[in-house]
Formats: C-alpha cells, sequence, structure tokens
C-alpha cells in the first residue's frame, strides 16, 4: 500500500508517495543503495538492462513512487501503448521509484530507478538527500555509460568519481577535465557529497558504434562495478550469456565488412598503444599489463577492495 508520506518526509511536499509504515520500518534503515536513470547518458542500454535486471531478479516491491506527471516531459520521451487489431491496450506509464531489493545471499539494499527527471531537478533531489538521510543510507553508487573510441575486442573501460578514494586511485583509467551536459546522478552525487554523504559514479565506456544498441556487456561491466563498490552479490548471468551472444553476432559483422575491420584494427592498435605507455594504470590489468576478459573484473575489483579494507587497521610501513 502506497499513501502520501506524513510528518517531515513530506518536504518537498507532495513530489512522492511511499509504503506504510516506511518512517518506522527498521528493515529499510542502514542499507547501501544503487541508482540508475534511463534516457541519458545510457550509451549500449547499459543502464536499462541493470535496472531490469535487478527488478526482475531480485524487487521486493516500491517503497517509494515518484509522481511522473510532475517530473517528466512526456512529449519528449512518449510513453508506449499497444494497437491490437481494432483497439488499444497495454499503456507503460513511467515508473520512478525506490525499491527494497535483496542480493544473491538475500542482503537487502536499495534501488532508485527510473526515467531521468526532466523537470524540477533541484526538488527532486531535495527529496532524495532527505531519504537516504531518513534512511540512514551507508554508501550511495550510481551507474551510466558513454560512448568511447574503443574496440568491442579489449575489456570495457571504466572511470570513477565520488568519494571513494579507494575507487578513484584502483580503477579509472580514464582521468580527464572536461566540460559536459550533466545527468541528474551528477547532480544527486554533488549534493550527497555536500551532506557529508558516501557516493560513487561509475562510467561505462561503450565501443562508439555500439552505442544505440542494447549492448549487454556494458551492462555485466556496470553490475560488477557496482556490485564490489557496495558488497553486495548482483546477477549477472543472464546478460552475460547475452553479451556473448552479441560478441558473436558483433564478430560476424566485422569480419564481413573490410571497412569494419579497418576501423576496430585502428582503435586496437590505439587501445594497446595507450596501455603500453601507462603500465598498470588499473588494477583491472594484471602481470605484464595483460589485460582481463569480463569474467575477471568483478573478481579483481572485489579483491582489490577487500585487500584496501584489511589493510586500514594495520600500521603503515
Amino acid at each position: 500500500m502506497i499513501d502520501p508520506v506524513p510528518g517531515p518526509l513530506q518536504e518537498p511536499a507532495g513530489l512522492y508517495t511511499a509504503a506504510s509504515g516506511l518512517s518506522e520500518d527498521p528493515g529499510l534503515r542502514g542499507l547501501p543503495l544503487v541508482m540508475g536513470f534511463t534516457g541519458f547518458a545510457d550509451a549500449g542500454q547499459a543502464v536499462r538492462q541493470v535496472v531490469d535486471e535487478l527488478i526482475r531478479e531480485q524487487s521486493e516491491g516500491a517503497v517509494v513512487a515518484f509522481d511522473a506527471d510532475q517530473l517528466l516531459d512526456y512529449r519528449s520521451r512518449r510513453p508506449r501503448i499497444r494497437f491490437v487489431e481494432d483497439h488499444l491496450e497495454g499503456y507503460s506509464p513511467p515508473e520512478l521509484a525506490l525499491y527494497r531489493l535483496a542480493d544473491g545471499l538475500g542482503r537487502p539494499y536499495l534501488l532508485l530507478a527510473g526515467p531521468e527527471p526532466d523537470l524540477q531537478w533541484e526538488r527532486f533531489v531535495r527529496a532524495v538527500v532527505g531519504l537516504v538521510e531518513h534512511l540512514e543510507v551507508t554508501a550511495t553508487a550510481w551507474l551510466h555509460a558513454i560512448p568511447m573510441p574503443v574496440p568491442h575486442t579489449r575489456p570495457l573501460g571504466v572511470t570513477v568519481h565520488g568519494s571513494r578514494p579507494d575507487l578513484l586511485e584502483g580503477i579509472s583509467r580514464w582521468k580527464p577535465t572536461v566540460e559536459f551536459p550533466a545527468a541528474i546522478g551528477h547532480l544527486l552525487e554533488l549534493r550527497l557529497i555536500e551532506g557529508g554523504h558516501d557516493v560513487t559514479g561509475f562510467v561505462v565506456h561503450v565501443p562508439h558504434y555500439l552505442a544505440e544498441a542494447e549492448y549487454p556487456g556494458a551492462a555485466v561491466t556496470g553490475l560488477e562495478h557496482l556490485g564490489a563498490a557496495t558488497g553486495l552479490m548482483l546477477p549477472s548471468d543472464r546478460l552475460r550469456e547475452a553479451a556473448r551472444e552479441v560478441e558473436r553476432q558483433v564478430a560476424e559483422q566485422v569480419a564481413a565488412s573490410a571497412e569494419v575491420r579497418e576501423l576496430v584494427a585502428a582503435l586496437e592498435q590505439r587501445f594497446d598503444d595507450r596501455s603500453a605507455d601507462e603500465p598498470r594504470r588499473s588494477l583491472l590489468a594484471g602481470p605484464a599489463d595483460a589485460l582481463p576478459t569480463a569474467e575477471d573484473l568483478g573478481a579483481a575489483v572485489e579483491a582489490y577492495l577487500a585487500a584496501r579494507s584489511e589493510g586500514e587497521g594495520s600500521e603503515p610501513d
């Protein structure tokens, strides 16, 4: 049952409704939060695939539902509806909500997901920050993906930003200074850090020639890093299988076109040259800078974080 939120959680008033007992439910307090917003900065549809997978596999239901009519511009992103022979059915209204989920080991966590708000950004951010503080969220991690001039035949790069020095120093392979159009996740990250909250953003680098397609490999990479940052076991088996099939199809298309083979070869050469010029740029690189397979990424990140955690209590050498 979703009811209007009473008491102090009414600010910003009327922007969302919450499940009965949200304010008193101890099972919702002290959990990690994962965020994913679709519609922008979602190359390869990585965020959409991650959100769909988490909700399908692990959701225990929405605990907060935001009012999409106040936040979305339907003319820029029109909801879907189905025409069947002579009538309409199956209207799919957009849903932006906070879900309670449980990972593969049954550990609870929160997921804030749905289409990125078009309107009332500051009001939406105040609402989310208020929920983070009220629910005593332990750490927040969010995902987006951008097109990059990289080959699909190499491990996908990931840039990290936020308030976690262990992740910032260990994972990012690309550390530029650039100005770009902001997403709602960027503003949320800024406001959460200003409030003293632990937050990390991951940017998956998707081959630019695959950015408009559904690219499961990008979603798998995102899930691995989100899981490592939050200590959660997030589902990826189905997406891994889909990624293998997509890789097979891409390989066939590349083999059928000399022009595409030339493009990929040039990207591979550029990628390899930069890797050789910057040895051990990433914790994801193995001995002699050998780059691992996608299946190795999650284990590498988790091992790195575990080593950092164990070393925090010891005296420095």
